[in-house]
């Protein structure tokens, strides 16, 4: 996360005043992005990877009404090989060496209100709604062992976009979700009582598009 907030103050140090243009009554913006997400459900995490925060890729597309009212779809995945673990009764970890691939692929609709108190620094606000497939498979498993389910979240994200040219902009938002219904069905998860697979992401994207 620390490199995404160090490309969001480059991104305003580097924005250029003449950047701001009249923007039509309805624009459609795609946009590409990167997210660094920090997992409600750590001990899970951490077990198979070692790090509860991991990164996302995708990108969407962005419907803006008067350059104020905001409608975004977006979509991203996140595929990483860990290990299998286990967790003795006393919450000692152990890895046990077994390949474990999870995939994780949000698809989410938002909508908010854009705040135009500066010319090219664009501040935003909003929540919405995603479903998020969940896919893990794991080393000499056999097909009714792994995990493919999905499940409906709530969303709430806030940030800011700066124009750096009339039709490209960057954005770096706080992106909070929550998904329960996935997790603490089985392993480690179910033994510490994580069911949420959402957490909160700082993500960063480049926008095409007045």
């Amino acid at each position: 996360m620390k490199t995404l907030t160090a490309a969001l103050l480059m991104v305003l140090a580097l924005a250029s005043p003449s950047a701001a243009q009249d923007a039509p009554y309805i624009s459609v913006r795609p946009f590409l992005m990167i997210s660094e997400q920090e997992f409600r459900a750590v001990t899970t995490f951490e077990a198979i990877y070692g790090q509860a925060s991991q990164t996302f890729w995708g990108g969407g597309v962005s419907l803006t009404q008067e350059d104020r009212f905001y409608f975004d779809l977006a979509a991203s995945q996140f595929n990483k090989t860990g290990q299998r673990a286990f967790r003795t009764v006393g919450g000692q970890v152990f890895r046990l060496g077994i390949a474990d691939t999870v995939t994780i692929t949000p698809l989410e609709l938002t909508a908010g209100y854009r705040f135009h108190h500066w010319s090219r620094v664009i501040p935003y606000v909003g929540g919405g709604i995603g479903l998020y497939r969940y896919k893990e498979a794991a080393a000499f498993s056999t097909p009714d062992e792994n995990v493919d389910t999905h499940h409906a979240g709530a969303i709430f994200e806030g940030g800011v976009e700066v124009r750096l040219h009339r039709w490209i902009g960057a954005g770096v938002d706080a992106h909070f979700t929550h998904v329960p219904g996935i997790l603490g069905t089985g392993g480690i998860s179910q033994d510490v009582s994580e069911n949420d697979l959402g957490g909160i992401s700082v993500r960063a994207k480049i926008i095409v598009g007045r």
